[in-house]
């Protein structure tokens, strides 16, 4: 154990320790009203070609002499599978707008080599096309959300993907799949139309875009078994025109409309921020620039509950995560940033409001998996290593199919930096699948422990145990000289003689329990 973990674990033995001089904040979960199911797909994953998140990062050829299987590297399959990853969306982002299914497919070494002109402009192989990414998922027992091209692309190529994917017949394309590898159709879960169509996907208006859904999806037929849930690009930000428009034009042809919300410090995309070496003025504007989902949320759902109140439509947060400048000497095009405890304390924030909305809510797709943007694993060749946010991840494992719970907040004071003020503590609490209660909770003061008193309505608490994620700086991140320097340590909290809990959080921290 080393000394950060070590000081992290002494601040976990004071978790039922003597109170503070102030009140400490009241936290009831009402466990008698229990609310929507949190779907899996909340925790969904995004491997998009760019940069190394897919080659080099996921795939080194069955060729390498990294470990791997059928060209994945085992060590990243191996972590991703610890986290229980429920799906994964591939291959774009704005690459998919740019993407034709057929250069991926047939012997790799014939496939013809493109140019990536949304990300760096390198060369793209097609190494990793439609079958290599089925065996990914494969490999991590993960659901496929595949996104097709509206961009360059058109309705009979994405309805001959559809055909190629899951045809059970005898038809050419399911033969030329079966001469590729693949006797049986693959189960593609998802299948979106499109992406970003507002901007890099072609840039519509939605009722341009509305038309082309309805034309395309009219085609993107597969045998019932096999039939993907088909999704519709959405909009970002706070613009909810997109979840208005569609959610009227599209409610009885889709599974659900996307919408996409990246966190920037500065919420200036020309000079976005470090991710490391911030101040504290760049640690509140993070956590109050992510906080924005919530309303964010609450406006599209607004926008689309007029036209579908019995909220059939799935709001489908298939982008969301921290952005910022990009490390010095990397390709600016690859989208590479270091990975902190503040990024895990965002992830946190977000998954406690995805949950709070899981009636509309029914995924997400952080962005992404490995060397982009706010990735759960960073590579460097043959080494590897876990970020905070993959951490975050696995301690709110439990949550994946849970019902969620109300959770009321009372005495929560806020934390403030001179302008910008958040709540102190953020909350969230579900009953897993193993019945268990469990509980998550955000301090997000990073100079300020509290204190939280824990009730469960009509009945008592014995303790809680989970795991505990903090450290003493802010940008406290893994290395490869140092890459055990941030991981999650046990928590404990045990009632007192009056039958009370009081669990202490150390200052920016994030704990998930089960609570007994």
């Amino acid at each position: 154990m080393n000394p950060i973990q070590r000081g992290v674990f002494a601040l976990c033995m004071m978790a039922a320790g003597a109170a503070f001089a102030v009140n400490p904040v009241s936290l009831t979960i009402d466990a008698a009203k229990p609310g929507a199911v949190i779907n899996k797909d909340v925790y969904g994953q995004f491997a998009e070609h760019l940069g190394t998140g897919i080659y080099e990062g996921l795939w080194v050829g069955p060729k390498s002499k990294i470990p791997n299987t059928k060209g994945w590297r085992n060590d990243v399959v191996g972590a991703l599978k610890d986290i229980h990853v429920p799906l994964v969306r591939w291959p774009g982002g704005c690459f998919a707008d740019e993407y034709h299914w057929r250069d991926g497919i047939g012997p790799r070494e014939k496939r013809p080599v493109k140019v990536n002109t949304n990300w760096g402009g390198v060369d793209e192989s097609n190494a990793v096309g439609t079958h290599e990414f089925f065996d990914l998922v494969d490999l991590l027992g993960a659901d496929a959300y595949v996104n097709g091209n509206l961009g360059t692309g058109s309705a009979q190529e994405m309805s001959e993907w559809i055909e190629y994917m899951t045809s059970d017949s005898k038809s050419t394309l399911a033969n030329l799949r079966r001469k590729n590898g693949r006797d049986k159709p693959f189960k593609v879960a998802y299948f979106a139309v499109g992406n970003e169509s507002w901007g890099c996907g072609g840039n519509m208006s939605p009722q341009y875009y509305s038309d082309l859904y309805k034309q395309t999806e009219t085609f993107l037929r597969a045998p019932k078994q096999y039939r993907p849930k088909i999704i519709a690009s959405g909009g970002n930000g706070d613009d909810v025109t997109w979840s208005d428009v569609l959610s009227k034009e599209l409610k009885k042809q889709t599974y659900g409309i996307t919408f996409h919300y990246y966190t920037l410090p500065t919420g200036n995309w020309d000079t976005k921020g470090a991710s490391t070496g911030f101040q504290e003025k760049e640690w509140i504007s993070t956590l109050s620039n992510t906080l924005r989902m919530d309303t964010f949320i609450q406006n599209n759902s607004a926008a689309m509950d007029k036209h579908d109140p019995e909220k059939k439509l799935g709001l489908l947060v298939d982008e969301w995560g921290t952005w910022y400048d990009v490390e010095k000497g990397t390709n600016p095009g690859f989208l590479f940033q270091q990975n902190t405890l503040r990024d895990a304390v965002v992830a946190a924030l977000n998954f406690n409001i995805f949950h709070a909305h899981a009636d509309r809510v029914r995924m997400t797709n952080i962005a992404q998996m490995v060397n982009v943007l706010q990735a759960m694993i960073i590579t460097d060749k043959d080494k590897m290593l876990l970020t905070p946010t993959y951490y975050a991840f696995q301690m709110y494992v439990p949550f994946q199919g849970a019902t969620s719970l109300p959770v009321a907040l009372k005495d929560n004071p806020d934390y403030s930096v001179d302008s910008l003020k958040v709540p102190g503590v953020s909350a969230s609490a579900a009953r897993g699948t193993d019945g268990k209660l469990y509980l998550a909770l955000v301090n997000t003061n990073p100079t300020r422990e509290t204190e939280v008193a824990v009730n469960v309505a009509g009945q008592g608490i014995k303790s809680a145990t989970g795991k505990l994620l903090t450290a003493s700086a802010m940008d406290t991140h893994n290395t490869f000289q140092a890459p055990n320097a941030i991981k999650p340590v046990p928590f404990n909290a045990t009632a007192g003689a009056d039958g009370k809990l009081t669990m202490r959080l150390p200052a920016k921290a994030v704990v998930v329990v089960a609570v007994e």
